[in-house]
């Protein structure tokens, strides 16, 4: 199993989860963040005054999959979150060494 975590801009998060959905992943959680990578922020003007935003709005979408669908997960989400410019996000793949759904107790992939 994969853990995948994307960090993509606010404004993909409903292109990535359908995307997700149509090949069969089937849960995820979503987290609003604050971060910067190779942008560094930027200035913005307000009043007169010109201020610096070091971290900017971004998305975090985690996804636990089966590792025969971790590759085309990747793909998904690189395809629906990309714009082209700076900015786009990132995509960790961690290996998941377990995973227990509380309510029935399966356990291992058919838990995701």
């Amino acid at each position: 199993m994969k853990y995948i975590i994307s960090i993509i801009k606010p404004g993909k998060l409903e292109e990535v989860r359908e995307a997700l959905s149509s090949i069969g992943v089937t849960g995820m959680t979503v987290s609003e963040i604050k971060g910067f990578g190779r942008q560094k922020g930027h200035k913005e003007l307000y009043r007169g005054a010109e201020y610096t935003i070091d971290f900017l709005p971004k998305v975090k979408v985690e996804v636990a999959v089966d590792d025969a669908l971790a590759d085309q997960t990747v793909r998904t989400i690189s395809a629906a979150a990309k714009t082209g410019k700076i900015g786009d996000g990132k995509i960790f793949v961690l290996d998941l060494t377990e995973a227990i759904r509380i309510r029935t107790g399966e356990a291992g992939s058919e838990a995701l």
